[in-house]
C-alpha cells in the first residue's frame, strides 16, 4: 500500500495533512525560518541550511533570502543555480532544475493542484513536477503552473504565468506565456 508522500510524489490524489507529510512540512519550515530570520544573510551557516534543506543540488547553489518552499527535498538542481529574492518553490512533487539556472525576484512554482470537484478537493489534492532545462532565466514574478517544463536555454519574460511547456531556446512572454521569438544559441 502506498504511503501518502509517495503518492504525492507520484502526481496522484493524497491526503496532505497526513502525519508524516506534517513532520516533513515542518521540518522545512524550521530550516527556512533559521535561514530567512535568523541567518539571512548568506553566511557559512546559511549554506549549511541550504545545504540541509535542499541536499539534492550541485555545486554553488545560491539562495537569496527570503526563500519558501513546501519540502526541500523535491528540489533537484544542478550546478550554479541562482534564486533572487522572495522565491516559492510548492515541491509537493519533483522540480528539477538544471545547471545554470537564474531565478529573478518573486519567481513562483507551483507544482501543488487541487481537484475541481469540491468533494474531493476538501480533502485531496494532487501535484505534478516542473522541469527546467540547462541555462535558462525565469524573469521576475513570473509563475509555473503545474506539470510545465522549460526548455534548455529558453528566456521567460518577467511578470509571465507559465501554463504551458516551453521549447528550448526561445523567448516566451505573457499570461499565458506565449513564444515570441527563438534565441540565437
Amino acid at each position: 500500500m502506498k504511503t501518502e508522500k509517495n503518492k504525492m510524489i507520484a502526481g496522484e490524489y493524497y491526503n496532505s495533512g497526513d502525519a508524516t507529510l506534517l513532520k516533513d512540512r515542518r521540518r522545512a519550515k524550521n530550516l527556512l525560518h533559521r535561514l530567512n530570520v535568523t541567518e539571512y544573510r548568506i553566511t557559512k551557516k546559511a549554506r549549511e541550511i541550504i545545504a540541509e534543506l535542499i541536499a539534492n543540488a550541485g555545486s554553488n547553489l545560491y539562495i537569496e533570502p527570503p526563500f519558501h518552499c513546501d519540502y526541500g527535498y523535491n528540489i533537484v538542481c544542478g550546478d550554479n543555480v541562482y534564486f533572487n529574492v522572495n522565491c516559492v518553490v510548492l515541491d509537493s512533487a519533483p522540480v528539477t532544475i538544471g545547471s545554470n539556472v537564474f531565478f529573478a525576484p518573486n519567481v513562483q512554482l507551483y507544482t501543488a493542484t487541487h481537484p475541481l470537484e469540491a468533494d474531493l478537493r476538501r480533502t485531496l489534492e494532487n501535484a505534478l513536477p516542473i522541469t527546467i532545462g540547462d541555462d535558462c532565466w525565469i524573469g521576475g514574478n513570473t509563475v509555473l503552473c503545474p506539470g510545465v517544463t522549460i526548455g534548455k536555454g529558453s528566456v521567460i519574460g518577467a511578470g509571465s504565468v507559465v501554463t504551458k511547456d516551453i521549447p528550448e531556446n526561445v523567448l516566451a512572454v505573457g499570461n499565458p506565456a506565449k513564444v515570441i521569438r527563438k534565441l540565437n544559441n
